[in-house]
């Protein structure tokens, strides 16, 4: 595996597509899809966090081959991940998700529900009312509990924030398709309980929407 810290070159905006690229949030995943892929059919076998450095996308990547250093656009700085995880560690952690839950309708078809959405529904319904912070933070907190066990490690809720909850919306492709969904992010402390699932965790990501930048989760010792 590789991880790869991913920044813009400093002579990107003399590129053809650089505003192609920088239209909207759609087009910046395209380009960056572009360096992990060796041939038009390949499937994402990689995942990626978007952050802003001075005012300049910053990306983090992990994946399974080293992304294209040639590109025109971006400048990649790459180095074998081969994380030592044991049993007990403690682990300062950033994680971005798409927090949503899988539910069946009556005709046995799936449909993602967001998290935070599907409580503010909830509420307005028995006529009560949460601050919208403390809403992300409970329900972001259950979403993280539910998934935890089976990604090989534990938390104290009390030992994490959530916050940075947004919705985005934008066209994709030549269709002018409209896409949705929603980003969190959590920030703290968690405690390794299997390290063969939690590397398989650092490898493959946590939760749906990995295509659009979410499930990497970003740890260091503590």
């Amino acid at each position: 595996m590789y991880f790869s810290r991913i920044s813009l070159r400093d002579d990107a905006q003399r590129s053809s597509d650089f505003w192609r690229v920088f239209q909207n949030s759609y087009t910046l995943h395209q380009s960056l899809w572009e360096l992990f892929s060796d041939h038009a059919d390949r499937t994402r076998d990689f995942l990626y966090r978007v952050e802003q450095s001075e005012g300049r996308p910053l990306i983090y990547a992990v994946s399974v081959r080293e992304p294209d250093k040639k590109h025109e656009l971006w400048f990649v700085a790459s180095k074998c991940y081969e994380p030592k995880i044991n049993a007990g560690m403690q682990l300062a952690f950033m994680l971005r998700v798409n927090p949503v839950r899988t539910k069946r309708d009556d005709a046995n078809k799936q449909h993602r529900h967001d998290v935070v959405m599907e409580a503010k529904t909830r509420l307005r319904e028995r006529g009560e009312h949460t601050p919208l912070q403390h809403l992300i933070q409970e329900e972001g907190t259950r979403w993280l509990l539910s998934r935890a066990e089976r990604c090989g490690f534990t938390f104290k809720p009390e030992h994490i924030r959530v916050d940075g909850y947004q919705q985005h919306r934008f066209l994709k492709g030549k269709s002018n398709k409209q896409v949705s969904h929603s980003t969190m992010d959590f920030n703290g402390v968690l405690t390794v309980a299997d390290p063969d699932r939690f590397l398989e965790t650092l490898f493959n990501g946590i939760g749906p929407g990995k295509g659009f930048g979410c499930g990497l989760m970003l740890v260091r010792r503590i």
